[in-house]
């Protein structure tokens, strides 16, 4: 009897070794079969970042974008590279299209004020938008530093304002609002002042070029 048992003990223990060696090729097996989807899988998320980078929203807020950014330098401190590594007033000294605004800027001592700042969004009228104003209009305005702040003030937005966060009404450094319209890469300021080359970064800002100054409510 006793061998009998001892017989039946062993068959017992040979079958569950044989039952767990089962089990743990097949446990084996299916960690092998679910690497293999997760591997085959995994190239997914890597396809899909080229077409994000490639979507039009991605690619309209990677540069500046208008007609007038063909009159800014290709090369050299004025260019669009260039200017991304001055803080805006330095920046805007550099191009050609702004020394009007320059002008201004130094004789209303906002030099320092502007390349200290910390992310704003500036309105940049271009030197044909000065040009609208009358010369007798234009010269009182230089020549009057409160009122030349007033308006310059007018033009700087604090934070950076992306081109989809543009539409809508924005707080001035000078404490009034301006209201831009459009979408897309047309874009207009308080109704009658086109951005006509948007998206410009300077090391602190990001600048919208404007075709005519913008004025506060006196």
């Amino acid at each position: 009897m006793n061998a009998l048992r001892t017989t039946a003990s062993l068959v017992a223990a040979g079958a569950l070794a044989l039952t767990l060696g089962a089990c743990s090729s097949s446990g084996s097996g299916t960690s092998d079969s679910a690497s293999a989807p997760a591997s085959a899988s995994a190239p997914a998320p890597e396809s899909s970042m080229p077409m994000d980078s490639a979507s039009p929203s991605a690619s309209m807020a990677s540069g500046p974008f208008g007609a007038a950014c063909s009159a800014v330098p290709a090369s050299g401190a004025g260019s669009f590279t260039g200017m991304a590594k001055d803080p805006v007033a330095t920046a805007a000294s550099n191009n050609p299209v702004l020394s009007t605004l320059v002008t201004a800027v130094k004789k209303a001592g906002l030099v320092d004020t502007l390349n200290s700042a910390k992310d704003i969004t500036v309105f940049a009228p271009t030197n044909d938008a000065f040009a609208k104003l009358p010369k007798k209009t234009l010269d009182a305005v230089l020549a009057d530093k409160a009122k030349l702040t007033k308006i310059l003030t007018y033009h700087v937005a604090p934070g950076r304002i992306a081109p989809e966060q543009l539409a809508g009404e924005h707080k001035t450094l000078e404490g009034g609002t301006v209201k831009v319209a459009g979408s897309g890469e047309d874009f207009t300021v308080n109704g009658n002042s086109k951005v006509v080359c948007g998206n410009v970064q300077t090391s602190n800002a990001t600048v919208y070029i404007v075709d005519t100054v913008l004025m506060p409510a006196s």
